[in-house]
């Protein structure tokens, strides 16, 4: 690695990493002295490419602000040029990591107050594992719902085991207990649970039943979306048509949504 690219992108070394299924892994990486940011945030990561020009990515926080490592949840692309790679990493190897950090799933973006709603699909849980890990949220909002559906009960995984850990935390597991709901859905198999599409469930009450809570709406409710395109497509149009404003850091509203995710 050059000296140049070493500078631009400080090395990080693996310390971990777990295959959740097939496509699925998650990953942690040394976390830089004086490295912050808020919960919901995402950095570029990758690792060098051809002619020494590295391949980089946005991947999203999963870790909470005060862990001391950095935790990334990502989908495994068979072809793809950087996660083909990145997905047969080992403890000791060593990724570059961007020390800027960014995104609009941000509590900043929001108006506080009421339920939190926090929806996802596939690796797009990854920042709603560091929101509902982070004391700020406790503080902000009255209670948190996070939904989670993915193709099959297999790849719920991740996100059940964040819910879980969260819940037996030692320090947090008070402050979340009562006030953490969780909600997941599959939409390619046969469950006892919920199952089909989130915008689905959402529009026919099914989501709201689950969660037992009252339907959305902007007095009450602040939402967070992130996944795929055609769901956020969705539910944003779903939203807005119920009288939601998307927020941002300078000008907070009732929703937002990540821009950068891609999977």
């Amino acid at each position: 690695m050059t000296a140049a690219i070493q500078s631009a992108h400080p090395e990080r070394t693996i310390l971990a990493v777990r295959h959740h299924t097939e496509t699925l892994f998650s990953f942690r990486v040394s976390r830089p002295a004086g490295f912050r940011f808020r919960a919901g945030e995402f950095v570029m990561l990758g690792l060098p490419g051809p002619e020494g020009r590295p391949i980089l990515r946005a991947y999203s926080i999963a870790s909470a602000p005060w862990e001391e490592f950095l935790e990334f949840y990502s989908i495994k692309v068979p072809d793809g040029p950087l996660t083909s790679r990145l997905s047969k990493v080992a403890p000791g190897d060593e990724i570059l990591l961007k020390s800027k950090t960014t995104g609009t799933l941000v509590a900043d973006a929001l108006a506080p107050g009421g339920t939190l709603w926090l929806v996802a699909t596939g690796t797009g849980f990854a920042p709603f594992a560091s929101i509902i890990r982070d004391p700020d949220t406790y503080e902000r909002f009255d209670h948190v719902v996070v939904t989670h559906t993915c193709r099959t009960a297999a790849e719920l995984s991740y996100g059940e085991d964040m819910v879980r850990d969260t819940l037996a935390h030692p320090l947090f597991g008070e402050i979340a207990a009562g006030r953490l709901t969780a909600i997941s859905a599959v939409t390619r198999e046969p469950t006892a649970g919920l199952a089909g599409r989130i915008t689905d469930l959402a529009r026919s009450g099914a989501l709201f039943d689950a969660a037992r809570r009252p339907r959305w709406s902007p007095e009450r409710d602040r939402i967070m979306v992130c996944g795929s395109t055609d769901m956020i497509k969705d539910l944003r149009a779903d939203v807005e048509a119920a009288g939601f404003a998307e927020g941002s850091n300078a000008a907070p509203g009732t929703f937002v949504v990540e821009k950068a995710f891609v999977g």
